[in-house]
């Protein structure tokens, strides 16, 4: 009886197992959710500041001015995530840094292709064919899209020092490429990644700065 106990919760442990490993397979292929890349609520228009409320919608990072506006976002949700989409095409697109698509590899011509926002960033498309293609496998599609971002701005990258700390790229080992906004940021290691996702934009200006000199 012992042996037989001994057996079933063997194998009942071995499936629980299976489980875990298949479960921790699917968090490390979910993507990521790329920062809120705006600098005003979409509810509201009003600026961001230092009180804005994060928020996770549709797996998406969405700020506020206040409490009181995700409500109302959720209860139009359908009008305000294309006002977000429209802003953040209307951002992202003069400086879109690739001319390919990242699904068929196809050449897109600049007053052509399709545009669309995916997990807050913008990604173009030769044809309406491919975005349903990039969702079905996002994770690989945005890791084509970032290697291609990264070899496209690394050798203009303005800056030779981490944005976060300062440190000199290399310094700490090998720099730990990042892309934002569909932008290169070099940082000298990967924890500096966290508090760059948070301010976004306090780091980006200073490349701004760093390639107007």
């Amino acid at each position: 009886m012992k042996t037989l106990l001994r057996k079933k919760l063997a194998i009942l442990l071995s499936g629980a197992a299976a489980v875990c490993v298949v479960s921790g397979a699917w968090a490390a292929d979910a993507p990521k959710s790329e920062p809120y890349p705006l600098k005003t609520c979409p509810v509201s228009g009003k600026a961001l500041d230092d009180k804005a409320v994060t928020k996770v919608i549709d797996g998406r990072e969405i700020k506020f001015c206040c409490e009181g506006c995700p409500p109302k976002f959720e209860a139009d949700k359908a009008t305000y995530t294309k006002k977000v989409d429209d802003a953040i095409v209307a951002l992202q697109k003069d400086t879109y840094p690739v001319d390919t698509c990242p699904v068929s590899g196809a050449k897109i011509e600049a007053d052509k292709g399709v545009d669309k926002v995916i997990g807050n960033r913008l990604v173009r498309f030769c044809c309406d064919g491919c975005p349903p293609k990039f969702e079905a496998d996002r994770a690989k599609y945005s890791a084509k899209l970032d290697s291609e971002i990264v070899a496209a701005q690394k050798d203009s990258y303005p800056l030779t020092t981490c944005v976060v700390t300062g440190e000199e790229l290399g310094s700490m080992g090998e720099p730990k490429d990042v892309v934002v906004k569909n932008r290169l940021v070099r940082l000298c290691c990967g924890g500096c990644e966290k508090k760059l996702n948070a301010e976004p934009d306090k780091y980006l200006s200073k490349l701004d700065e760093a390639a107007k000199k």
